[in-house]
């Protein structure tokens, strides 16, 4: 397979502007359970002035919204997008996950409201001095404060599972017909949520990297990369000791090509080895560049995943 037909052909259905929004999406998720994590396990260093809170704030919101203008547009009929909103089918994945997105920025607005409390009252008191009932809604949210922080967490695992659900529900593909795929999305999500707060802690300190936060990442990467690592071997597995579909997909995607040398030099060589090589150069030194190198090597890895999984797995028809 070339380059040109690697991104056109017969079977494909869903292209490139769908992989961005599932990178986009598991940003999303992915920063959100970390933030939620650290409020409880280190929470004298989860204030709102925290990079990781602060980067959740910018992007937690700004990805979904990113993420689902390109999915809008992608539509063939995107006028009609609306009706996606308003009118929800219990047997349609997409019908359930916009009704996920809505749910979860409807809480995301509260939560992020909440930690940010002093800061939007002091907008409204410069603002909406007259708009009264803000400071004491965000009181009174005070009492549900750690159920809406299990709420949040939730629907971020469910919105970083949800994008793998949405390919694995194409029955026709072997290759994303795999119940693997929702739990290596979820963690791939973490991971890239880990790579985007390690590359802000770096841009805001510079020098001097190393506090409470990164410290937290380090501890939470270690764990998610491994088991990011172990899901991919066993979603592989299970391809290969599938059906003749699931075999024939496997060897479409593995056995040779455009797609099977993304994969080694992307996914594992870009997206893992990098990492782990360098992981330890990366912590003993303090300056940016090296979080750079290595934060954005997992980055791209998680990006070339997205675009593995689409394409390949779009390679094969049952």
């Amino acid at each position: 397979m070339t380059t040109a037909s690697a991104f056109h052909f017969e079977s494909l259905v869903w292209d490139w502007p769908i992989a961005v929004y599932l990178f986009l999406i598991g940003i999303s998720a992915g920063l959100v359970v970390l933030a939620v994590l650290m409020r409880q396990y280190v929470p004298n260093s989860a204030t709102s002035t925290s990079t990781i809170m602060r980067t959740t704030l910018v992007l937690a919101p700004t990805t979904i919204i990113l993420g689902l203008l390109i999915l809008i547009f992608h539509l063939t009929r995107p006028w009609t997008f609306w009706k996606l909103m308003f009118h929800y089918s219990p047997t349609s994945v997409m019908s359930m996950g916009v009704m996920l997105f809505q749910v979860y920025m409807a809480v995301l607005v509260v939560w992020l409201a909440k930690i940010y409390e002093q800061e939007l009252i002091g907008l409204q008191q410069k603002w909406l001095p007259k708009l009264t009932i803000l400071p004491r809604v965000l009181g009174w949210l005070s009492r549900v404060m750690r159920g809406l922080d299990i709420a949040m967490l939730v629907l971020a695992v469910l919105l970083g599972a949800y994008t793998g659900f949405l390919l694995s529900a194409l029955k026709s593909y072997p290759f994303l017909n795999n119940p693997i795929l929702p739990a290596l999305f979820l963690f791939s999500g973490i991971s890239s949520g880990l790579a985007v707060s390690l590359l802000a802690i770096a841009l805001r300190y510079r020098q001097n990297i190393h506090n409470p936060e990164t410290a937290f990442l380090h501890r939470v990467e270690s764990f998610v990369v491994w088991l990011e690592i172990f899901l991919l071997a066993a979603f592989f597995v299970g391809l290969a000791l599938g059906d003749d579909g699931k075999l024939r997909s496997l060897v479409a995607a593995l056995g040779g090509g455009f797609w099977t040398w993304w994969f080694w030099l992307g996914v594992v060589g870009i997206g893992f080895i990098i990492p782990l090589a360098l992981k330890k150069w990366q912590q003993k030194g303090s300056q940016a560049f090296r979080v750079f190198v290595v934060s954005g090597a997992s980055l791209i890895g998680v990006f070339f995943l997205r675009f593995f999984v689409l394409y390949a797995g779009q390679l094969t028809v049952a």
